[in-house]
């Protein structure tokens, strides 16, 4: 069997450059385990402002304009929502943040992401905020784990999908990528943190995190609205919600532990105490490829030219992968330049 690209991976990264290289009439054979990936746990949030000094993520007024055509587009082709827009309250920890949100007010640029602001201490549909709160807008999430499974469906249905755990000996390389029955003019690595093992890619820094996410239900209905409280938590429903995430570099594993369930537990008490008869629905576990530089690895492997990675988006892969979908789509058939090409990483981390 012959292809033009065989692709490593069905998470968010791999699902969309595999769509994105069939729209553009290539042949793609898409190799995934089956098991849960980072993707099918993440909550695909999406919030164009964060941190504590409140910065425009980077190249936020071009990435997520690309992003919502992309996902608005998907859901036409497969008759489903699955970016779902919300707006974000944004609760104060202490004056420095509130002062933060005061002057991106005065920033133009910050308008379109912007909105109410009230520093004064009050209580807001049973939430806490003594230090005040900003409604920040352009925010929502992506429903991820609906999209993968359609696309899975779309490329069995295509005969361009294989369920299998790909072992990394048994790829030829030489003189043509070549993989049990399948011969590829390219194969793709888009593994999530399994490609900090992998033998062409390990020399890449990964800076691999594990996150906790809990789903939960409470007895009273919620506020429609989306909370950022240092933790965020997203209503899937009026009773319904998630919250999360942790964050541990140390423990790189996908095991939900009681730590991470109780400090999970915990923020939401910081912000509100009606949150007494609550039941856990799912706790679940998974690991971040995030990187040094909180750039992604996109490019070629600089002794095989026909390997190549599209990886390492960490947390922001709902906003940012649709527009380097298509850019490194454009490298690929066109041979314009890849943005954040991994060739950045050559003189200071490969070694032959």
């Amino acid at each position: 069997m012959n292809t033009d690209y065989l692709i490593i991976g069905q998470g968010l990264a791999g699902s969309l450059l595999a769509w994105e290289l069939i729209k553009r009439n290539c042949n793609v054979i898409i190799i995934d385990n089956g098991l849960e990936n980072a993707s099918q746990v993440a909550a695909g949030l999406i919030n164009p402002i964060t941190g504590q000094r409140f910065v425009k993520s980077f190249g936020i007024d071009y990435l997520l304009p690309t992003a919502k055509n992309y996902y608005e587009e998907l859901a036409y082709t497969f008759q489903q929502s699955f970016y779902i827009e919300k707006t974000m309250i944004r609760i104060f920890n202490n004056n420095k943040e509130s002062n933060s949100a005061i002057k991106r007010l005065d920033q133009a640029d910050y308008h379109p992401y912007l909105g109410k602001l009230d520093t004064s201490p009050n209580t807001l549909n049973n939430i806490c905020s003594p230090f005040g709160f900003i409604e920040q807008n352009e925010t929502g999430y992506l429903l991820i784990k609906d999209l993968l499974a359609c696309f899975k469906d779309f490329f069995i249905t295509n005969e361009c999908y294989k369920q299998a755990t790909v072992a990394y000996q048994d790829i030829q390389i030489e003189p043509l990528i070549k993989w049990q029955d399948i011969t590829a003019k390219r194969i793709i690595f888009c593994e999530g943190y399994h490609s900090g093992y992998n033998p062409w890619f390990s020399w890449l820094p990964f800076q691999l995190v594990k996150g906790e996410i809990l789903t939960l239900r409470h007895t009273q209905p919620l506020s429609n609205k989306i909370l950022n409280f240092g933790n965020w938590l997203i209503p899937l429903d009026n009773q319904l919600f998630r919250i999360g995430a942790t964050f541990d570099r140390e423990n790189i594993n996908d095991l939900p532990t009681e730590l991470g369930k109780s400090s999970l537990i915990r923020s939401l008490q910081t912000i509100t105490n009606s949150f007494i008869e609550i039941d856990e629905i799912k706790h679940q576990a998974n690991i971040r490829p995030c990187t040094l530089d909180k750039e992604p690895f996109i490019g070629h492997h600089p002794l095989h030219p026909q390997i190549s990675i599209f990886n390492g988006f960490g947390a922001k892969g709902s906003l940012q992968l649709p527009w380097y979908t298509q850019k490194f789509s454009d490298a690929l058939l066109k041979g314009t330049p890849i943005p954040s090409a991994i060739n950045r990483y050559y003189a200071t981390h490969f070694v032959t």
